[in-house]
Order: C-alpha cells, then sequence, then structure tokens
C-alpha cells in the first residue's frame, strides 16, 4: 500500500468516527400542564454541542418519526416542522401522567459494514402522577430510571438502561456535563447505572452498543449493529 492510499484511509477512518459520533437528541421542558401546549425540540449533534444544519444531517437521519406515548400507552405520531438546524412539534396533555416523547430511527445508509440506529427520548410530567416509569418505545432506551424528580448538585441520578424491553447489562453509558467533563458508567445486572453530577445545568446521556449480526440492507451486506440512546436531564443547585 502506497504513502498516500494509506493517509487516506487514515483520514477516511477519522471522518467516520466522527460522523458517528453524533445523535439524535429531545429537548423539551421535563413538566407540563393539562391544556396547555408543550414544545418540543429534535437535534442532531454532538452531546452539548450546536445542532448541525438539517442538510448536513447524516444519511436520512432527518426523516425520522416523533412519537408521544401518552399515560395510558396510547401512541401518536407527532408533525415535526423544520427550521435550519432542528425541528420543532407541539402537543397539548389532556390528562395528568408521564408522557414519553420518542425517536427510534434506523439509518438508510451503513458506515462500511455497520447497520446504524439512532434512539432518543424524553418525559414530560403532568400533573399528579400514580406511576414515575418513563415508556420504552425503541430497541435500546436510555432514561430516568423515575421521572418527575428534581435533580440537583450532589444527589445521585439512578439512569435506566432497556434493550429489547428488558434490562440491559453491562451497557456502556456516557454522562456529558455541562462543564465538559465527561464519565462512561455501565449498567449492572438490573440495567441500572448512577452517577453523582457536579455541576448544575444540562446533562447528555448517551448510551451506545453494538452487536456482530451479519445481514443485509438495501442490498448492501452488514457485519454489525450499532445502535445509541439519549436522554436530557437539567440539574439545578442545591
Amino acid at each position: 500500500m502506497n504513502r498516500l492510499r494509506f493517509l487516506v484511509l487514515i483520514l477516511f477512518a477519522f471522518n467516520v468516527a466522527d460522523v458517528y459520533a453524533h445523535a439524535l437528541w429531545i429537548q423539551t421542558s421535563p413538566t407540563g400542564k393539562k391544556g396547555q401546549k408543550q414544545t418540543v425540540t429534535v437535534l442532531y449533534s454532538e452531546p452539548g454541542d450546536p445542532s448541525e444544519k438539517i442538510s448536513d444531517w447524516y444519511s436520512d437521519v432527518k426523516s425520522f418519526e416523533l412519537w408521544l406515548i401518552g399515560p395510558g400507552g396510547q401512541k401518536t405520531k407527532l408533525p415535526v416542522s423544520p427550521a435550519q438546524d432542528h425541528f420543532t412539534a407541539e402537543f397539548t396533555p389532556e390528562q395528568d401522567g408521564i408522557y414519553t416523547l420518542a425517536v427510534g430511527h434506523g439509518a438508510k445508509d451503513l458506515g462500511g459494514t455497520t447497520k446504524y440506529q439512532f434512539n432518543a427520548t424524553a418525559a414530560v410530567t403532568v400533573g399528579k402522577v400514580a406511576s414515575l416509569s418513563v415508556a420504552h418505545p425503541n430497541e435500546l432506551n436510555v432514561s430516568v430510571s423515575e421521572a418527575g424528580k428534581g435533580y440537583v448538585v450532589g444527589k445521585p441520578v439512578a439512569l435506566a438502561g432497556i434493550f429489547n424491553e428488558n434490562p440491559a447489562d453491562k451497557l456502556r453509558v456516557a454522562v456529558h456535563s455541562p462543564s465538559g467533563w465527561n464519565k462512561e458508567i455501565q449498567t449492572n445486572t438490573n440495567g441500572i447505572a448512577e452517577f453523582t453530577p457536579l455541576w448544575p445545568g444540562r446533562y447528555y446521556i448517551e448510551a451506545s452498543k453494538t452487536d456482530k449480526m451479519a445481514g443485509e440492507q438495501n442490498g448492501k451486506p452488514y457485519q454489525a449493529i450499532w445502535r445509541c440512546a439519549t436522554y436530557v436531564i437539567d440539574v439545578a443547585e442545591k
């Protein structure tokens, strides 16, 4: 292999790694009110970075579908409106309970011989709730183990990793803090991982899972499936 070709392959490898460091994120207020519109934003970026222009989103990621799961389990597809670098949507809660917003999208194009799947969820608590459970509608999910709680500096936050509706053991979860501090944790046999926030602000949670699994997509073979799942929380001062 000549030197020029080797350098080209190295640069390509770095570019591919950079592309797949991106993820979809759902941002919305964690609380809502009955009869009052709730605004939702969907971004595509690295954790905490500005969202990329929609025209630059990888493959067909911009064709995602946004779903709302109500307190009773009812699912509604929400229409989304594009802006320059994000999409917005709205819904109006009609009853008390926890509403889960979800995106689960498999990219049309392979990354070499790997299939990529982007998942994101967010939870909105409305009024008094009997259960603090967040719905897990995607193949891979990461969220807080109990929604509706306030998160403060110095108080542990429990996260739940779910894969195919079961607790995900040894799931890698990256926690990105507003200070730029990052930490990787791992779920236990019950699918739970815990971290303690040290600074106030917005934390970006990203779980990832790669499985060796051969298949074919759009006439092209793949040898592995990479999945990511994201969740966002806001942490207040003590």
